[in-house]
C-alpha cells in the first residue's frame, strides 16, 4: 500500500526534476561556451566498467582529498559519510551503528566489493572494519540494490583502499594528528600512520600500518559523555590496524593483486556509566534532563571490542577476448565482543543463584567467499554492453557467552550461489540508455538442534535447512537531452535475510522447528526511483525521489528487558534528495546545499495496512547540508554546516518526539614546504544536544547520550 502522502510528494518530485530539467536545458547555451565538465567517472561498486552517467542510479564517490577533510574532522568514514550525504542518518557516534540508515534501510559496508556485514547476527559493527588512513576513496550507490548480493536495502558503501603505486621506486604517505575535546586532560587523542609502497617493473608491494588512541569525549556542557560499554564505545580506546599489497602485472592487460587488512578496535575500560536525570515523557514531549555521563573506574569483564581480518586476491584482464573480466576470492574474519552485566538475559539457576551470574557475548563469523564478471559489447548488437557474472559465500557465525560458554546464538551457516546477468543498450548516439538485468539468489541455511537460553525457557529447537531462493530485477532507462543533463528513472530489488541470530535466540515457546519457522524467510525489498542532474558550466545539481517497500521487513522493537528483537512488518519509504554544487565568481569558492525528506511508515499490528509511523531506531531526520570550499595559492579552508530538523513521529510505537539540532564544522589545510598541516574542528559552535538515536528511541537510563562539544584535531600529513 503506498503511504497517504505519496501522490502529494510524488507531485512536488516531478515538479523538481522538471524545473531542473528545464533551468538546465536554458542554461545550456551559456554553458557551451565553456565547455562540458562531466567526469566520466567509473564506480567499481557497480560492477561495470561504464560511466556511472549510464546507469540509472544515485551514487556519489566522495573522493580521496573531500575524505581526507572529513576525516580531519571527525576521524572516522561512517561520520564522514554522514556529513556529507542528507540521506544518511546521523551516526551514534559509537562503536555501535545499530539504527544507522541510508534511506531509512540499512546500507551494505564493503571494502573492496567484500561484504563486512554479517547477515546471520548483525553486531552492527561494519562501520568500522578498516583504518580510514588506508581507504582511497568511498562509493555510495543509494537504494535497494542486488548489485553486491545480499545486504544492500538501503544502498552500498564501497571503501576503496589505496591503489598500486603509480611510478618505479619507492613512495608513500605518513601522518600525524592530535585530538584534543574539552581540555589537555583525558581527552587527549593521537593517531599515527605510515604507508610505504614500491614498484619495480611488472611488480608492486605496499605496507602499512596506523595505530589510533581515543581520549574521553566531552559534551558541549563540558561533561564526560557516557560510555556504552555494552554494544561498544569509540571514545576511550585503542586501535592498531595493518595494511598490504601485492601486485603483479602480468602483461599490458592482466593484473594479479593480493590485499590483506587487520583491524582491530579495544576499549581501554577506564570508564563506567554514570546516570543522569531519568527520561521522562509529559504530554508526548521529553522533559529536560541530564545526560549520563562516566566516571573513572573499572569495568568488569573484557572491554568491548572489534577484530576484522580480511584477504583477498583478484585478477583481472581488461582485454579478454574482446571484454573485460574479475575474478576474486576472499576471506573474512571477525569477532565482535560486547560488554558484560548481570543481565536477566544471562541467568541460570544451575549455574549460579539469580541476580549473581555475570557474562557478556561475542559474535564470531567467518566468510569464504568468490565473486566473478565478465563484460564485453555483444556481439552482432552495436552498443549494446552485457555484463555476466556469478557470486558465492559462505558465511558461518555463533554468538557465544565467554564466561560461561554457552551457545546465545548457535552456530548457523549461511551459502549462497547467485548468478547474474545485466545488460546496457546505447540508443540516439548514446543519448538514451536501456538498462536491466535479473540476478538469481539462491539462499540455503542450516541450523543445528540447540536449546535457548534458561531466561527463554532453554526451549528445545529442532535445527533444519530451510533454503530460499530470489530472483531479482532491475531495469531503467537514462536520457541525456544535451551534454550535462541526465535524466532518468529506474527499479531495483535488494535482498537480505533477517538477524537470524536475534529470532533464534529469543524462541520461548515449545516445538519450534526452523525448517517450518516463518520469521527467517528473506526481505526482499524495492526501490523505484526518477531523479535528474546537471552537472556543466559552474553548476553541478541533482534531484531524486524514490521509493522503496518490502512486504515482509525487518522492524526493530524494544523488549522490557532493553533488548531490540526483530519483527517482521510490511514497510515503506519514500524520500526526497537534493544537492547543488556550484563554483561562484570568487575564485576559488565553491558553495554546496543538500536536502533530504524522509517518510516511513509500517505495519504494526499485521492487518495488512501502513498504519504506523517509523520512529527513530527504523528512519533517519529530515535535514540540510550547507558547505563553502576556498581554495587559495597554498591554503585550502571547508566551513559545513548541516540542520537535522524537527519531527514530529505521530503514531510511531515509540512516540518521543525529534526537536532537531543544528552543527558546523571547519577545517583549514596549509601546504608547508614538507607535507600538509591542517586543522578540523568538530561541533565548531560548541553546540548542546542529545544524539538523535538516543533522543528517539526510548534509551535506558544510562543509555541516554549527549553528542560532542566542540573537538579540535591538529594533524601533519606529507606524501613522498
Amino acid at each position: 500500500m503506498r503511504l497517504r502522502f505519496s501522490r502529494a510528494a510524488a507531485r512536488r518530485a516531478l515538479f523538481s526534476t522538471l524545473s531542473l530539467a528545464a533551468l538546465s536545458i536554458s542554461a545550456a547555451a551559456h554553458a557551451q561556451a565553456q565547455g562540458s565538465d562531466v567526469e566520466q567517472v567509473v564506480v567499481t561498486a557497480a560492477r561495470t566498467r561504464l560511466p556511472v552517467t549510464a546507469l540509472p542510479l544515485t551514487v556519489d564517490v566522495i573522493e580521496s582529498r573531500n575524505l581526507e577533510q572529513q576525516l580531519a574532522v571527525s576521524g572516522s568514514v561512517i561520520d564522514a559519510i554522514s556529513n556529507l550525504s542528507p540521506s544518511f542518518s546521523p551516526t551514534r557516534e559509537k562503536l555501535s551503528g545499530s539504527g544507522e540508515s541510508l534511506r531509512g534501510r540499512s546500507p551494505l559496508f564493503a571494502i573492496n566489493g567484500i561484504p563486512q556485514s554479517t547477515p546471520i547476527r548483525d553486531g552492527s559493527r561494519d562501520g568500522y572494519t578498516i583504518d580510514p588512513f588506508f581507504v582511497e576513496r568511498v562509493e555510495l550507490i543509494y537504494g535497494s540494490n542486488a548489485l553486491q548480493g545480499i545486504g544492500a536495502t538501503g544502498g552500498v558503501v564501497n571503501q576503496v583502499t589505496v591503489g598500486p603505486p603509480r611510478r618505479d621506486g619507492v613512495s608513500g604517505k605518513v601522518l600525524t594528528q592530535t585530538t584534543i575535546g574539552h581540555d589537555m586532560g583525558d581527552s587527549v587523542g593521537a593517531k599515527i600512520g605510515g604507508l610505504v609502497a614500491w614498484r619495480e617493473g611488472a611488480f608492486d608491494v605496499t605496507a602499512g600500518v596506523a595505530w589510533e588512541k581515543r581520549g574521553a569525549f566531552y559534551d558541549a556542557n563540558g561533561r564526560r559523555i557516557g560510555m556504552d560499554n555494552t554494544q561498544g564505545d569509540v571514545q576511550d580506546s585503542k586501535a592498531l590496524s595493518f595494511f598490504g599489497r601485492l601486485g603483479w602485472q602480468l602483461n599490458e592487460t592482466v593484473r594479479l593483486d593480493l590485499v590483506a587488512n587487520r583491524f582491530e578496535l579495544k576499549g581501554d575500560g577506564d570508564y563506567v556509566t554514570i546516570t543522569g536525570t531519568a527520561p521522562a515523557v509529559t504530554d508526548g514531549v521529553r522533559a529536560k534532563r541530564l545526560p549520563t555521563t562516566s566516571i573513572r573506574g573499572p569495568v568488569p569483564g573484557a572491554p568491548a571490542a572489534n577484530r576484522v581480518e580480511t584477504l583477498s586476491a583478484q585478477l583481472t584482464d581488461s582485454d579478454l577476448l574482446g571484454g573485460d573480466f574479475t575474478a576474486q576470492v576472499f576471506y573474512n574474519r571477525s569477532r565482535d565482543t560486547f560488554g558484560g552485566d548481570i543481565s536477566a538475559t544471562f541467568q541460570d539457576v544451575r549455574i549460579a543463584p539469580v541476580g549473581t551470574l555475570f557474562d557478556q557475548s561475542s559474535n564470531r563469523s567467518r566468510k569464504l567467499g568468490a565473486r566473478m564478471n565478465y563484460e564485453r559489447e555483444v556481439p552482432g548488437i552495436e552498443n549494446l554492453t552485457a555484463t555476466v557474472g556469478l557470486d558465492a559465500m559462505n558465511d558461518r557465525t555463533e554468538q557465544m557467552l565467554t564466561v560461561t560458554g554457552r551457545a546465545w546464538v548457535p552456530p548457523t551457516k549461511f551459502q549462497s550461489v547467485a548468478p547474474f546477468i545485466q545488460g546496457n543498450y546505447a540508443l540516439l548516439d548514446g543519448r538514451l540508455r536501456l538498462a536491466g538485468g535479473v540476478r538469481f539468489e539462491n539462499v540455503e541455511l542450516k541450523v543445528d538442534d540447540f536449546e535457548t537460553l534458561a531466561s527463554y525457557g532453554s526451549r528445545k529447537v529442532a535445527g533444519g535447512n530451510p533454503d530460499f531462493k530470489a530472483t531479482l530485477a532491475n531495469g531503467g532507462v537514462v536520457f541525456e537531452p544535451t551534454s550535462g543533463l541526465r535524466l532518468y528513472a529506474s527499479y531495483a530489488e535488494g535482498y537480505t535475510v533477517p538477524d537470524v541470530g536475534r529470532i533464534l535466540r529469543s524462541i520461548n515457546v515449545n516445538g519450534v522447528d526452523v525448517d517450518t519457522y516463518l520469521s527467517i524467510e528473506p526481505i526482499v525489498s524495492n526501490n523505484r526511483e526518477i531523479g535528474g542532474e546537471w552537472k556543466r558550466g559552474p553548476i553541478d545539481a541533482s534531484v531524486a525521489y524514490f521509493w522503496s517497500s518490502s512486504k515482509l521487513g525487518q522492524f526493530l522493537v524494544k523488549n522490557s528487558g532493553g533488548i531490540f528483537d526483530v519483527q517482521r512488518q510490511k514497510v515503506a519509504i519514500e524520500g526526497l534528495e537534493v544537492n547543488v554544487k556550484t563554483r561562484t565568481s570568487v575564485p576559488g569558492l565553491d558553495l554546496s546545499a543538500g536536502y533530504a525528506r524522509l517518510r516511513g511508515q509500517t505495519d504494526a499490528n499485521g492487518d495488512g495496512r501502513l498504519d504506523t509511523n517509523l520512529d527513530g531506531a527504523n528512519i533517519s531526520p529530515d535535514r540540510v547540508n550547507l558547505a563553502a570550499d576556498y581554495a587559495v595559492g597554498d591554503w585550502n579552508l571547508r566551513l559545513q554546516a548541516r540542520a537535522y530538523l524537527k519531527r514530529d513521529m505521530g503514531n510511531a510505537l515509540v512516540k518521543d518526539d525529534f526537536d532537531g539540532y543544528t552543527l558546523a564544522d571547519a577545517f583549514v589545510r596549509y601546504r608547508l614546504p614538507v607535507g600538509d598541516l591542517s586543522l578540523g574542528v568538530l561541533n565548531l559552535l560548541n553546540k548542546q544536544y542529545i544524539t538523535y538515536n538516543s533522543d528517539t528511541v526510548a534509551p535506558a537510563k544510562d543509555k541516554f547520550y549527549a553528542g560532542r562539544g566542540r573537538t579540535a584535531t591538529l594533524g601533519w600529513t606529507a606524501r613522498f
